[in-house]
């Protein structure tokens, strides 16, 4: 029982069980299944059908999301699905179901101006280039120089060719760029429990303290996502953790600080979701949060992702 590791951080088992009451087992068994992986179709370089035809010809067996008709589930792969030359041609990428959704959400489109705040390790970034078929600009910014390499050959790979990557701390884009892009994506850096599946290493560090100065990183990236969005513009705010700390109330913290803000309602058909809550603890939240989305992980059996989207009103 690999769960152990929740059951000795106190701090991790108790918010889990107030957050999930009665589901909690439904969370705890989710971590212990592996996932099948995902791949998403680099449409800048090959059709769906085209990929899908080479890896099956290679002993794969795919099945083509209910969501998306530019990815798959891999439902059978005689050897790693990220060892093939297809991969190192970068033909795909191998990314998590969930989170594909945010670039869905946030629907880039051609030419336009789009900042991707925190991009690394470049997933998001390289599936709005195609998305935007190569055209207008994405600005793909981290502030780690590991992590700035890894954002840098994912783009090289994918054939990234409108994305410029920059490595400053994100706050300083609502200085430097105020009303300057038609779409904003802020996939922040969290507390990650929406990946305990993969690892049990958030289990051990995970703490209040920790998430404490994660909420202060948050608040600043998404202060600053908004004030260099243009009046009319779109910008979607997303992590894959549960915490409302890290969700609901980073948007909360926005509504109270900025004009303007107005939060839009949204579905994905094919993938089950759930409202944001507008209610934590003592804490209560502007009743609009409930158009903000969960993704619980074993409601799709992906990793569990929080989606808010976000217009920027006349001011």
């Amino acid at each position: 029982m690999g769960y152990e590791w929740i059951f000795r951080n106190k701090e991790l088992y108790n918010l889990l069980k107030e957050y999930y009451q009665d589901e909690l087992e439904k969370f705890l068994l989710w971590t212990e299944e592996k996932l099948k992986p995902a791949i998403r179709v680099n449409t800048l370089k090959i059709t769906p059908q085209e990929l899908k035809e080479r890896l099956e010809n290679q002993g794969f067996t795919l099945k083509e999301l209910d969501f998306y008709n530019e990815a798959f589930f891999v439902e059978y792969a005689p050897f790693e699905i990220g060892k093939t030359i297809e991969h190192y041609l970068g033909y795909y990428y191998v990314q998590n179901i969930s989170s594909m959704i945010p670039p869905l959400v946030l629907n880039p489109k051609p030419h336009e101006m789009v900042l991707d705040i925190a991009a690394a390790p470049g997933s998001k970034t390289t599936q709005m280039a195609q998305m935007m078929r190569n055209t207008g600009v994405i600005i793909a910014n981290d502030v780690a120089i590991d992590r700035i390499k890894a954002l840098s050959n994912n783009v090289d790979r994918m054939g990234a060719l409108n994305v410029i990557t920059t490595m400053v701390e994100g706050f300083k884009f609502g200085f430097w760029f105020k009303n300057s892009f038609d779409r904003v994506l802020v996939d922040a850096p969290c507390s990650a429990i929406g990946t305990l599946h993969k690892s049990y290493e958030v289990a051990k560090w995970w703490g209040y303290e920790k998430v404490g100065k994660l909420i202060r990183t948050q608040k600043g990236l998404v202060l600053a996502a908004f004030d260099c969005l243009k009046p009319g513009g779109t910008m979607v705010y997303s992590t894959c953790t549960i915490t409302p700390e890290e969700n609901e109330a980073i948007i909360n913290f926005l509504l109270e600080k900025r004009e303007g803000v107005i939060i839009e309602e949204f579905n994905i058909q094919g993938i089950k979701m759930r409202k944001g809550l507008t209610q934590w603890g003592r804490f209560k939240f502007h009743s609009d949060l409930q158009k903000t989305r969960r993704i619980e992980p074993f409601d799709n059996d992906t990793e569990g992702f929080y989606i808010a989207k976000i217009k920027k009103g006349e001011i």
